[in-house]
Order: structure tokens, then C-alpha cells, then sequence
């Protein structure tokens, strides 16, 4: 891979660029408590264990679990009060193919096939030594956390892969996520687990499969018997005194309740201010309270550098800050600035785990199924259609980038639905003939009028071209074959899409007022740049060597997905699965 290059730091003697300097003076100026953890006394300043993990994520569990289990003393040291980060708050579905769980489920998946699709998805972006790793150790990898915590996994059926068309893709979907986990085996510690991003309706155990089906519970009658079965999962916990947890809570908590029986403490509150180099070997953490050592090694796997504005401004195209995101708000890089420190080598940084967001008053929505349900366009800001609406959700903001000018921009674009639409599916989580919260119009996150004219009046687009991209759409959905952009052609456009609708599933005229516009910023479930690794997910310098005990996973390196995304879980997948692999590589070396 390519180094990433910078331009327009100011360097200091230590190697220090200013916003690390910065940035540290601002963290160690802070008063700190340490919390404590589940079932094991609190990490001491200047302890020692064989194997210090940074990060309470899927990435730092899932490390910190295989290496207890393989016999090392090992601590989590989490910067923030509660654990779980960004995996928390996701839907949780895992990418992993050939994994136990789908192959019980009757999937058709090989090795031979995994490696192909993911060799067509990344290209030359990660070498394929990397990619051979993941595809290896991922399906260990599972069956390794169903032995040795609560977690279990269901497939996702009918979840297609992003690309389903290509060599070795799956149409019927190879993802993964939690069952529903009770949240009483956590004890007092189900209160520090992070938050979801959205929370479940009250009385509902909902899982990120079932989201597609409430989507359409108004118009499906699939719908409708999906609704009932997460309300009887509801009604059954409740009477026998659970606490249901599913998708990304179900994960964290699951990992976090392996780590206590383990005996394994979590350390939160308890934020990296550096890595501890002795002859030219990481040997510890530097926090506010001292440091903390290890004998066999550092594995990094405190996400990525979502909500470091400084870091996004140097590494990313603009527009870009920190509001669109909607990973964890501690996510501000700590781990790959150490790094660089210590002279790792960076990868993708330009790069995030992409989606269109509508940026609403109290925070960004990920807009994932609206976009892709039947009587919706998205225009940029000449009113003109750029791109399929359905596609994968990475590529919808790589083209907003890739294309946006003074001329022609794209940033924001707009989502435009008539209220035949809005009478039919849910939107976020306002039922379908419900209002629209008023906040959202006086933010300028939507806008609502009578006539298509008028309505690009409000939002400073050309009026003649959007009627005419109306009218021309208009036609497609008549017709069933979206001649611009094949919206409706892929398996996975399909998937949001509404089975009932006729001809094609994601195309249905816009014609009933009042008609809505939404913007649509280039949001992002977080970075997917940080340290070069190698197979071993060992850090690299930019020389290809070793940086002797250190080792990073999750977002704080650089994804094996490359520029692409292969399915749903292809965060939290390789995350867990590189965790895994640096705790074993840990284990196995001498």
C-alpha cells in the first residue's frame, strides 16, 4: 500500500506534529477517576500484565478475551466512562463467510468464494496476505467467541452482499448478528454499557434483520407478522424478568460478560496519552496515572478519528467535520496519533465507513432504507439525479465527493418524496400518515411544499431541471428499468426495497402532494484509516518493518475492506477477527 502523506505540519523535536501536541495537553489537563470492572479489581498505575488492549470495542473484547484465554494476564483500558464504543450503538451485523453459524444455516458459502468476492471488492488496495488472514481466521474466530462467552449468532437471511453480481457474492447474504442476549447477567454493569444510536421501541426485541420488515409493516403483510413477533419477544422477557439486549448492546455486553468470567478488568475512564518505547520495543501505556505495562504486548483497537476535527481537515476531502458522524464521541484518534508517534505507517485516511446522513437537529440519521424504497430520487444541487439511490452506501457518498464542484455540487444533495411515499413507510421512526417533527423543517434538515417548483424554490435548485429529473424518473418507474442508473437491477437494491411494488420494487412514480426534501451530508459510521498492519496485525513502519509489540485492530488501522465495504458487518467483522489474530500472534511468539 501507498503511504499516506501530510502536508503542512509543524514538526517539534520529539516528532510531535502541533494538534498531537495540542490535543495531549488538552487530555492530560483533564481530572480523571478510574472506574472499575466487572468481577476484578481496577488496573493500578505503573502494573504490569502480559498483554495491555486500548479500547473496550468489538476489536479491544475480542483481543483482550483470546488472550486471556490463551493464558496472558491481560487488562482493557477504555477512555470512556462505559464500554462497547461504536459496536454499541451499530445494528452489529458481522461480515465473516463460512463462518459456522451460516454454514448451519444451509448457506452455499467456500472458501474459494469468500476469496474471490473479496478479492473483487478490495482489488490491489490490501495485500492479499491480509485478506487471506481475515478469511481465515474469521470463522476461528466466531466459534472461539460462542465458546468462551454468552454470545450467540443468528443469520441474517436474505441480506445480501453489497455486491452480490460479483464472483463468489452472495444474494441471499453470508452476515451475522447477536441473539438476543439478558441483560441481568451483567449485573451493575449493564449500566455502563454505551448506549445504541437508536434506541428500541419500549416493549419490542428488535433485531437488524427485522428493521427491513417495519419498514414496510404498513403496506406487507410480512410486515405485520414480524411487528407481532418482536412485540411476543418483548412480552416473553418482560414476564420472565429479563432484559433483552439484541444487536450491537447484545454484542458489547455479550464480550464484556466473557471478559468478567474471564477475569479480565476493564479499566474505564482511563484514557491513552502514549505508548511506552523501550529499546525500540512498545512496551506499555502512558495514561494519566502512569504506566502501565506490558511484558508481551500493546494491542491498539481504540477506533478511529471520526470526531478529531483537525485530523479529518488534514487527512479528508471538505466538506468535512465532526457532526456528520454517529460513531462513539471518544473516537477522536488517540491510538493511531500514538502510533504515528512511534513511527507507524498510516493507510486510508482520506477514507471512512461512508453513508448518506440527513443531518437532523439532535443528531445525524443514517439514512439507509428510505433511499431505497419505491416514489424517492436523490438530486444534487441542480436538481439532477447522480447516482442509484440503492446502492451500497459507501459508493453513494464516494460519488457526492468524487463529483462535487462549484459548478455541480453535491454537497448536500437532497432526497425527494412525494406523500403517497410518506403515507406508505416508516422514515426513521415516524410511521408512516404520522407528521414530520417540526424541528426538522426549522433546522433546514427538510422542507415541504405543494409543487415540485416550489419546493426546489426552497432549496436552491433549478426548477425546470428538477421537474424534468421528476419527470424523467417518473417514467422509469412506469417502465421497471431505470435506464440512468439500474436502481432495482441488484440484488441488494432489492433489499429495502418494497416486494409488492410493480413493476420493480425500488421504483414508483412521484405524483401526490405534498412533496418533501431532505439534505444529505456525507456522513459516516466512522473512520476506516490508521495504522499500516500486516497479517499478523502487527504495526508497520513505512519501511515494512515491525514495530516490536505493537499491534493494532478496528478502525485505529487500516481496513482490509480497502476503499469498499463487502457486506453488512464489514466494520465490526475484521475488527473482531484482527483482535483475535494479534492476541494468538501474541500467544504464539516467544
Amino acid at each position: 500500500m501507498v503511504e499516506t502523506r501530510r502536508s503542512g505540519n509543524t514538526l517539534t523535536p520529539a516528532g510531535q506534529t502541533r494538534r498531537t501536541l495540542l490535543k495531549g495537553a488538552a487530555v492530560a489537563g483533564g481530572a480523571l477517576v478510574a472506574g472499575t470492572a466487572l468481577g476484578s479489581a481496577p488496573a493500578r498505575a505503573d502494573a504490569e500484565y502480559d498483554v495491555v488492549v486500548v479500547g473496550a470495542g468489538a476489536a479491544g473484547m475480542t483481543a483482550a478475551l483470546t488472550a486471556a484465554k490463551r493464558g496472558l494476564r491481560t487488562v482493557v483500558l477504555e477512555k470512556a466512562p462505559t464500554y462497547g464504543g461504536s459496536a454499541a450503538r451499530s445494528g452489529a451485523g458481522i461480515w465473516i463467510p463460512c463462518n459456522e453459524v451460516v454454514l448451519a444455516a444451509g448457506v452455499p458459502d467456500t472458501p474459494a468464494k469468500a476469496a474471490a468476492y473479496l478479492a473483487r471488492v478490495v482489488g490491489d488496495t490490501v495485500p492479499v496476505e491480509r485478506q487471506r488472514a481475515f478469511l481465515a481466521a474469521g470463522p476461528a474466530m466466531i466459534s472461539f467467541v460462542m465458546r468462551n462467552s454468552p454470545l450467540r449468532f443468528r443469520f441474517m437471511e436474505g441480506y445480501s452482499d453489497y455486491y452480490p453480481e460479483f464472483p463468489g457474492g452472495m444474494p441471499n447474504g453470508r452476515s451475522i448478528e447477536p441473539a438476543q442476549l439478558d441483560g441481568n447477567i451483567l449485573g451493575a454493569e449493564l449500566a455502563r454499557l454505551n448506549g445504541p444510536y437508536m434506541a428500541t421501541p419500549a416493549g419490542l426485541v428488535v433485531y437488524s434483520a427485522d428493521y427491513k420488515w417495519l419498514t414496510l409493516a404498513a403496506v406487507n403483510a410480512k410486515g405485520l407478522e414480524v411487528s407481532a413477533a418482536c412485540l411476543a419477544r418483548g412480552t416473553e422477557a418482560a414476564l420472565h424478568g429479563q432484559k433483552p439486549l439484541t444487536m450491537g448492546q447484545a454484542l458489547a455486553g455479550g464480550l464484556r460478560a466473557g471478559l468478567a468470567t474471564a477475569g479480565v478488568p476493564v479499566q474505564l475512564n482511563t484514557p491513552l496519552l502514549d505508548l511506552l518505547i523501550e529499546s525500540g520495543r512498545v512496551t506499555g501505556v502512558v495514561t494519566p496515572g502512569g504506566a502501565v505495562r506490558a511484558r508481551r504486548g500493546v494491542i491498539v483497537g481504540s477506533g478511529g478519528f471520526e470526531h478529531n476535527a483537525a485530523m479529518r481537515a488534514e487527512f479528508q476531502r471538505q466538506p468535512i467535520g465532526t457532526s456528520w458522524t454517529i460513531g462513539a464521541k471518544e473516537n477522536t484518534g488517540d491510538g493511531i496519533e500514538a502510533g504515528e508517534r512511534a513511527g507507524a505507517a498510516l493507510d486510508l485516511m482520506d477514507d471512512s465507513w461512508w453513508g448518506p446522513m440527513i443531518p437532523l437537529p439532535d443528531q445525524p440519521y443514517f439514512c439507509l432504507a428510505e433511499r431505497t424504497l419505491p416514489g424517492c430520487v436523490i438530486v444534487n444541487g441542480n436538481g439532477v439525479r447522480f447516482v442509484n439511490e440503492g446502492a451500497p452506501y459507501s459508493d453513494v457518498v464516494h460519488v457526492m465527493y468524487d463529483r462535487n464542484t462549484p459548478g455541480a455540487p453535491h454537497i448536500p444533495a437532497w432526497l425527494i418524496v412525494d406523500q403517497n411515499y410518506r403515507d406508505k413507510y416508516l422514515f426513521k421512526d415516524v410511521a408512516p400518515l404520522l407528521p414530520l417533527p417540526g424541528s426538522w423543517f426549522d433546522s433546514g434538515a427538510a422542507y415541504k411544499a405543494w409543487t415540485i417548483e416550489q419546493l426546489a424554490q426552497k432549496i436552491g435548485v433549478p426548477q425546470t431541471a428538477l421537474r424534468g429529473t421528476i419527470t424523467r424518473f417518473n417514467g422509469f418507474a412506469a417502465t421497471g428499468k431505470d435506464l440512468d442508473f439500474h436502481r432495482g437491477d441488484s440484488a441488494y437494491d432489492r433489499y429495502y426495497a418494497d416486494p409488492l411494488n410493480k413493476p420493480n420494487p425500488c421504483l414508483a412514480p412521484l405524483w401526490l402532494p405534498p412533496f418533501y426534501a431532505f439534505k444529505i451530508v456525507p456522513g459516516d459510521l466512522g473512520t476506516k484509516g490508521g495504522m499500516r498492519t500486516d497479517a499478523r496485525a502487527r504495526v508497520l513502519r513505512a519501511d515494512g518493518s515491525v514495530i516490536p509489540g505493537l499491534y493494532a485492530a478496528g478502525n485505529a488501522s487500516g481496513a482490509v475492506m480497502g476503499h469498499s465495504y463487502a457486506g453488512s458487518g464489514s466494520t465490526i467483522g475484521p475488527a473482531m477477527t484482527f483482535g483475535y489474530v494479534a492476541a494468538n500472534d501474541i500467544a504464539d511468539t516467544p
